[in-house]
């Protein structure tokens, strides 16, 4: 095991020097690593913003990628890398039409994320509820 000394050595720095503000320099990150993937499945693949956004896009009618640029004014590049992830987990399907692919939503995925979601639904009811009555309570003592 390497000691905290020889990790900063090896990252260039010397003991007693300021570290920049990366953690970059605590050798933290081996480019010789590879990531895991964060967008193995559905659950992941939405947590991105603009995904759903595309999603969204796409839960009326399909698109191609240029209409999705002009629809979300994003770069095509950016919709292309999303719609890469999206098409990996199922989430989207393709089709060509002449010149065109043209994207839709494929709902079923998202299935698991529905159910998972509606198990807390009753918890959440409740919740809900127990504030409802809280707040009529703190009402009718300003009332008094």
């Amino acid at each position: 095991m390497k000691r905290l000394v020889d990790l900063g050595e090896s990252a260039g720095l010397r003991i007693g020097e300021a570290p920049g503000l990366t953690y970059a320099h605590m050798s933290m990150y081996h480019s010789a690593m590879a990531r895991a993937s964060t967008t193995s499945d559905a659950f992941n693949a939405v947590a991105e913003p603009r995904r759903r956004q595309i999603l969204d896009a796409l839960a009326s009618e399909e698109h191609s990628v240029g209409e999705l640029v002009e629809t979300l004014h994003v770069a095509q590049p950016v919709v292309s890398k999303h719609l890469k992830v999206l098409r990996e987990v199922d989430l989207v399907a393709v089709r060509d039409a002449g010149r065109q692919r043209l994207y839709r939503l494929n709902g079923a995925p998202l299935k698991t994320i529905h159910d998972w979601v509606r198990s807390y639904e009753q918890s959440w009811s409740q919740a809900f509820d127990r504030m409802d009555i809280v707040l009529q309570e703190l009402t009718s003592q300003e009332d008094q």
